[in-house]
């Protein structure tokens, strides 16, 4: 494979995104191995380097396959659109919502055009790109229309300190819904749906003959219906179905048992049931070092998973643990990009 070139997406330009981003790309400058270039506006990158007081270089580029400079410098694909009048550190801005969703739409074009190994997005907030007039309730909706795809998953990517060879793979069966609404989606058709999908996923993503975990929803997993029947109505059977097809999956197990489980190499991934549950056991375990991996879109997408922290932008304090986990992650997959555009590509694309 040749060297990757991935575009980090710097996220609001008024949160820490520009902050991380530039941190990362400094620490990285230079690597013969890959090659990150920072998407968004020069003077906001140059704003983020006096905060953080780097010295580094800055250099605006406008093609994709230029070549690094090297050590101490960090390029810029400029997006040209706030110019030179950045907002305000840490407020609401529609300019900056805008700024946020011209560099996601730049780099998916460079994925999808094959022009990049894959895109490390920063964290975006959701009002400004309302205000700006986006209608995505994130960045997921919008690389889904961005891209043609309409379904699209989630994989948090946990690595285990203890078993550096390991990395646990969280799936989530419902994301963005109130927990009623999300126990209202699980049925026996979208759960076979989610495991099969994710079963999927994890070979795509380099894991040969994937074991794969399905979380129960109810305490000690419903105990036979006692506290509970989803098990019984919903995920049991899927799993049974799934197991029809050749899938190796197990569950539902008890979810305060089975991401341990998970984690100590007993399954390679573990499908939870709604947002809280798969972020709580991710996040306590290694919240900086906890990556998410948009699956379903025929472009490589890793991303920080925690927000743009308004209250301390600007001020050199935000940690970049994230954003570097993504970005090498972004390098680990890189060599299975041709895989996940022909396992994703839409059908009329």
């Amino acid at each position: 494979m040749t060297r990757p070139v991935l575009a980090l997406t710097v996220g609001d330009p008024v949160g820490i995104g520009p902050e991380i981003t530039l941190a990362t790309l400094a620490e990285h400058a230079g690597d013969p191995a890959h090659h990150g270039i920072a998407v968004g506006d020069l003077a906001v990158l140059d704003r983020a380097r006096t905060a953080l007081g780097l010295d580094v270089e800055l250099r605006a580029v406008s093609s994709w396959d230029t070549e690094p400079a090297g050590a101490g410098v960090v390029d810029v694909f400029d997006i040209g659109v706030l110019g030179t009048d950045v907002p305000a550190w840490g407020q609401v801005d529609a300019r900056a919502g805008r700024a946020a969703v011209v560099a996601i739409e730049a780099a998916t074009r460079a994925a999808l055009d094959g022009a990049i190994s894959g895109v490390v997005t920063g964290p975006i907030n959701k009002e400004a790109i309302w205000a700006a007039g986006s209608e995505h309730l994130g960045h997921t909706e919008m690389l889904g229309a961005l891209t043609g795809v309409t379904e699209q998953d989630t994989m948090f990517v946990v690595r285990n300190t203890h078993q550096p060879d390991h990395h646990l793979r969280i799936f989530f069966a419902t994301r963005h819904l109130s927990l009623r609404k999300a126990l209202d989606k699980i049925t026996r058709e979208t759960q076979l749906g989610s495991i099969r999908r994710a079963a999927q996923a994890l070979e795509i993503f380099g894991v040969p003959a994937p074991r794969l975990a399905v979380a129960a929803i109810n305490p000690h997993g419903g105990e036979n219906g006692a506290f509970g029947d989803e098990e019984i109505v919903h995920l049991a059977p899927a799993v049974t179905d799934a197991q029809a097809l050749g899938l190796d999956v197990a569950g539902p197990i008890p979810a305060d048992s089975v991401f341990h489980h998970g984690l100590t190499g007993r399954y390679d991934g573990v499908l939870s049931q709604y947002h809280d549950q798969g972020h709580i056991a991710a996040k306590t375990f290694d919240f900086d070092g906890t990556i998410s991996v948009t699956v379903g879109l025929p472009i490589l997408r890793t991303s920080v998973d925690h927000g743009t922290a308004f209250d301390i932008a600007g001020q050199g304090l935000a940690d970049a643990g994230t954003m570097r986990s993504a970005y090498l992650a972004a390098v680990e997959y890189a060599p299975f990009v041709d895989g996940i555009r022909a396992a994703y590509r839409p059908a009329d694309a």
